[in-house]
């Protein structure tokens, strides 16, 4: 082994073609999608360089800080929910269920692998109120409260799309840190446990500090995809009612694609980028914190 990595040719082959599909793929998109913000035009009009414009109409777009608002506001509950659950369903898995969790695994992460159109549309029906009643309202008739158009307003909405991409991902956050679980020794449980750590105090003390590393990897990962969230809006709401559940990914999409400004789309694409590479060094730094303490 020690030969291989210390042949500069073998090395080459190994990442040469790692590295040439990472830089065709991330590294050349976006240097020209920065070329792009300091322009304007499409590709049949051509490109002309604008300065700083697409900047300052960033400031001032009336929509920005609806999306801003919605996308943020989306990605805090999201990753909430999923950590929370995931959480909840790993230590199930691992102190509850142990060996016989395989199939109640297997059934909590089956919605991972449905195309997300699907899933939208399975949401739509349950929470329609014309020209169907779907099991949502139908449950709120019987209870007495009256069937509500569930996407007449953006808050409505706005917690359906909560619930369908909550349902449609807790299985896998479940599994990823019950992976983790997995990986702390048994004798450190039953030590704790034989010193009076139980319940939460084991959680606390215990669990949580040496699943930590998995941990901190599951809120990034949630964080950065729900900040860039898009096929399960497009798929449900498509961004309405008006642009009250639009997040930037989708406005930036819309922009580019839609109205061929390229220029401001980018601008948008470099705000998502910054939003979450500071959302990423954030929490690697608040990381290292010791759990244990306090």
């Amino acid at each position: 082994m020690d030969r291989v990595f210390g042949d500069k040719r073998a090395i080459a082959i190994l990442l040469g073609p790692a590295l040439f599909m990472y830089t065709a793929i991330m590294l050349v998109p976006s240097v020209w999608s920065l070329f792009y913000a300091f322009s304007s035009g499409n590709v049949i009009e051509g490109f002309r360089p604008v300065g700083l414009d697409n900047f300052r109409k960033l400031l001032d777009d009336p929509i920005v800080p609806t999306s801003l608002r919605f996308t943020v506001t989306y990605a805090l509950v999201i990753t909430v929910g999923q950590i929370l659950l995931g959480l909840a369903l790993a230590l199930f898995y691992v102190f509850v269920l142990r060996r016989a969790s395989a199939l109640i695994r297997t059934l909590v992460f089956f919605p991972v692998v449905l195309p997300t159109v699907a899933v939208g549309l399975l949401f739509s029906k349950m929470f329609a109120i014309a020209p169907q009643t779907g099991p949502a309202n139908s449950l709120l008739d019987l209870l007495g409260f009256g069937a509500t158009d569930w996407f007449s307003t953006g808050s409505k909405a706005f917690w359906v799309i909560i619930l369908m991409d909550l349902w449609r991902t807790m299985g896998f956050y479940a599994v990823l840190l019950y992976t983790g679980l997995l990986d702390i020794p048994g004798e450190v449980l039953e030590s704790a446990r034989l010193d009076g750590a139980v319940g939460w105090r084991l959680l606390r003390h215990i669990v949580l500090p040496l699943a930590l590393p998995v941990l901190i990897s599951s809120i990034i990962f949630s964080l950065n995809s729900s900040l860039k969230v898009f096929d399960s809006v497009v798929a449900l709401t498509n961004g309405g009612p008006g642009t009250s559940t639009t997040p930037l990914n989708l406005y930036m999409f819309q922009t580019s694609f839609f109205y061929s400004d390229y220029g401001y789309g980018s601008t948008l694409a470099i705000l998502i980028t910054t939003i979450c590479l500071t959302v990423t060094l954030f929490l690697f730094r608040s990381s290292r914190r010791d759990l244990t303490k306090g």
